[in-house]
């Protein structure tokens, strides 16, 4: 029988040093996966996302048409995702300390943080109009995010086995022609069962109705009551998300009421 002590003199430093990296490496992750992830809503489809693992911020827009009333986003971050170069969800200019931006579809790796992004159409005619959309999916502080941008096509099969079942996503549900109106949001979480799904995109006090073709999100809380999702309206805009605050079944509708946004 070969011991421990000849078992490390034989097979090297080198496998030992694996372990323990693989053990560290382990713990680090156990970690980030226990902290969970701090979300604030800027208004429209814009998200910041922050933990030790970074500041990601998803969707900056320029104020106008929906947002007009909506204070431009200019957080400090590490990396910008856009859905589209439309203004009111890709509009990455002046934001300070340069961060690194993501606009086109595929994988990538940031801060030891894989990110995927998936292509769909902006509108219901294969981006005739609007264009193509990126689906943004990633995990942060142990949660599996996934941000629908503003998607109004349907999800096709391929697509959904590229977004996988998110704990959280985030969908649009304000309708016009370029989101998903209350219905269509339901049928993509009929497809996708998350765990707990942000509505995006909708008319908000801070959103000028005469301009902008959204409609509230009363229509969609109606429509996730009469499926039996519980609704959880939130106060302000500002949540923290860990693991263990995801419903083990069923899918969880948190509503920011927007009470906290800043506007210009």
């Amino acid at each position: 029988m070969i011991n421990r002590r000849n078992w490390i003199r034989l097979t090297g430093t080198g496998v030992l040093t694996s372990l323990l990296t693989a053990k560290y490496s382990y713990s680090q992750k156990a970690i980030a996966s226990s902290q969970g992830v701090s979300i604030e809503w800027f208004g429209h489809s814009c998200f910041l996302f922050s933990n030790d693992q970074g500041k990601i911020l998803v969707n900056p827009f320029t104020p106008l048409g929906c947002t007009a009333k909506y204070k431009p986003p200019r957080p400090i971050v590490d990396l910008v995702m856009i859905s589209s170069r439309l203004l009111d969800e890709g509009s990455a200019a002046g934001l300070p300390n340069n961060p690194q931006l993501m606009v086109e579809p595929g994988v990538y790796n940031v801060k030891n943080i894989e990110f995927q992004g998936i292509k769909t159409f902006h509108d219901r005619e294969k981006g005739r109009r609007f264009g193509e959309n990126v689906v943004w999916k990633w995990n942060q502080g142990g949660v599996n995010i996934l941000h629908l941008g503003g998607i109004a096509s349907p999800i096709s099969i391929e697509q959904k086995i590229l977004m996988g079942t998110p704990d959280i996503a985030f969908i649009p549900v304000g309708g016009g022609p370029k989101a998903y109106d209350a219905e269509e949001a339901m049928k993509a979480i009929a497809m996708l069962n998350p765990r707990m799904v942000i509505p995006t995109q909708y008319l908000t006090n801070a959103t000028e109705a005469n301009v902008c073709e959204l409609q509230g999100v009363q229509r969609f809380v109606d429509l996730a009551k009469e499926a039996d999702l519980n609704i959880n309206i939130i106060k302000g805009n500002r949540i923290t998300v860990r693991p263990q605050d995801l419903p083990s079944e069923g899918t969880l509708v948190r509503v920011f009421d927007g009470s906290n946004l800043i506007t210009n």
